[in-house]
């Protein structure tokens, strides 16, 4: 018989975990203030549930012969809502900026702004690594050039 290891759960309880930080990062050079320095994006991490909300929020099932009911992710719109919820500043849902833009859509205002080449593969990849999905890189920059 081997005796029962036992572990230290305290670390897990509520209240214990570190809230997620703010991470400021460049994410254009066209973004300066008054002096020249590049404006960063401020980004913090989201909760697991949001994004679980999210991924519901952007999934549609379709009927495939032969396969029944087939779940359908649309992954573009799925990591640029996390990328949205996860952009402290610029805030793309701020009314003023859906309104500058001339779109209730916070995705679309992301688009606009960050409009050259890969700025807005530049601020995916940023967001979905703060949000811990590192591995998922290669998709990310697969669905931003489409």
């Amino acid at each position: 018989m081997s005796e029962k290891q036992t572990f230290d759960l305290s670390f897990f309880m509520p209240g214990q975990t570190v809230e997620a930080e703010e991470v400021k990062v460049p994410i254009s050079k066209r973004f300066v203030d008054k002096k020249g320095n590049v404006i960063p994006f401020v980004f913090k991490a989201i909760t697991t549930e949001r994004i679980d909300e999210l991924e519901k929020e952007n999934t549609t099932f379709k009927n495939v012969k032969g396969r029944g009911r087939v779940k359908d992710l649309d992954s573009q719109r799925f990591y640029a809502r996390i990328a949205i919820e996860s952009t402290i500043y610029p805030d793309f849902r701020s009314k003023e900026l859906r309104e500058a833009y001339s779109t209730q859509d916070p995705v679309e205002v992301a688009k606009r702004v960050l409009s050259v080449g890969g700025e807005y593969a530049n601020w995916l990849n940023k967001a979905i690594e703060i949000n811990g999905f590192e591995d998922e890189i290669e998709d990310l920059e697969e669905a931003a050039k489409n």
